[in-house]
């Protein structure tokens, strides 16, 4: 549409727009290069077909894909209703679009055409290119299945280290384009198990040392808990807290080397859940999870996005009781991505062998 736009400038005004840009639905604005009458046509063209069509065109749903859509409520559901193939994790937007054109649109369908050898020779759209599912196809299969059972399928035993306290841990940051270079606002701590302990929240402070302040002020809060727990597993979800870790190692420095000792000591809790149980979900993220296992929290808005606006909005406040006030949110949304975390750990030596507890 922004081709078309541009063409009609080009058009009215005889030469063509210095730039053409766009509002997403995340609320960026993004710039679309003008590439000249020729695409523009094209784009007008494609316009006029999608408007003529009796039926909507499909496209796949996908969990990022559909995260910051002002649609996805309605195409997921419309996807659920279907059991629509996309559905299934594992199963990316080429090999969805694959199946299709196989005549293969839900999952049921999926069980019933293909076991994991067939499924693994199968080549989906890849790029320019095919490439076949391969290895993958175990694993889609497996979550297919749980996906038109509704049922949880125990792949293996979850095989956490035993431990009697576990430090739940999890950060808050500003991606670079958001700032001047990555940045966690905050680092969230807490101790679970027999002897648990009081969350610890170590905050950036506003100004050029802020970022330094905030790691330090992490440093000394992770300190004292292995003073009172000595090597204790400190959990997280996904990749996020190992990466920057160690980007502050190599940004500040770790004199004493507590940083280090917390990084030896993570459990990512992200691959541990995804080759343990196959869950009738569309993904494994945190979120979705906690939800499954029945983990409620006491926000009615929170979120990655959320967190961030809420600390923009904080920075930018020359009101003390109002910042306060903000990143008090924050810290409580942290506090709850802990507890969740807990939760799930506890679900997972759920379903160890007694001898693993």
């Amino acid at each position: 549409m922004q081709q078309a736009h541009g063409w009609l400038f080009e058009q009215v005004f005889g030469r063509p727009p210095l730039r053409l840009e766009i509002q997403c639905g995340t609320g960026a604005i993004v710039e679309v290069p003008y590439a000249g009458a020729i695409a523009a046509r094209q784009v007008l063209e494609e316009i006029v077909g999608l408007k003529q069509l009796t039926t909507e065109p499909y496209s796949p749903v996908g969990w990022s894909k559909c995260g910051g859509c002002g649609f996805k409520k309605r195409c997921w559901s419309m996807a659920e209703n279907s059991r629509d193939v996309a559905l299934v994790y594992g199963v990316d937007q080429g090999l969805a679009i694959g199946l299709r054109q196989q005549g293969i649109e839900t999952f049921d369908q999926l069980l019933s055409h293909f076991d994991a050898a067939s499924l693994a020779e199968l080549k989906r759209p890849w790029g320019k290119s095919t490439q076949k599912v391969g290895a993958k196809a175990d694993s889609i299969l497996r979550m297919a299945k749980s996906m038109a059972t509704g049922q949880e399928q125990l792949i293996q035993s979850p095989g956490l280290p035993s431990s009697i306290n576990y430090v739940m841990f999890d950060l808050e940051g500003l991606p670079p384009h958001l700032d001047e270079l990555e940045k966690i606002y905050l680092w969230g701590m807490q101790v679970f198990g027999e002897t648990p302990g009081k969350y610890r929240a170590a905050c950036a402070a506003l100004g050029e040392s802020g970022d330094r302040q905030g790691w330090e002020a992490f440093l000394k809060e992770a300190k004292a808990i292995f003073a009172e727990y000595e090597d204790i597993p400190w959990v997280h979800w996904h990749h996020y807290e190992k990466t920057n870790l160690s980007k502050y190692i190599e940004r500040f420095g770790d004199r004493d080397g507590i940083a280090a000792r917390v990084k030896n000591n993570l459990l990512d809790l992200l691959p541990i859940t995804q080759g343990s149980v196959a869950l009738p979900l569309p993904g494994y993220s945190l979120k979705i999870v906690e939800k499954h296992i029945g983990f409620t929290r006491t926000q009615t808005e929170f979120g990655g996005e959320w967190s961030m606006a809420k600390y923009i909005e904080a920075t930018e406040s020359n009101d003390d009781i109002q910042r306060t006030a903000l990143l008090d949110e924050i810290k409580k949304y942290n506090e709850e991505d802990l507890a969740a975390t807990w939760a799930v750990l506890v679900w997972l030596k759920g379903k160890q062998p007694l001898s693993g507890h």
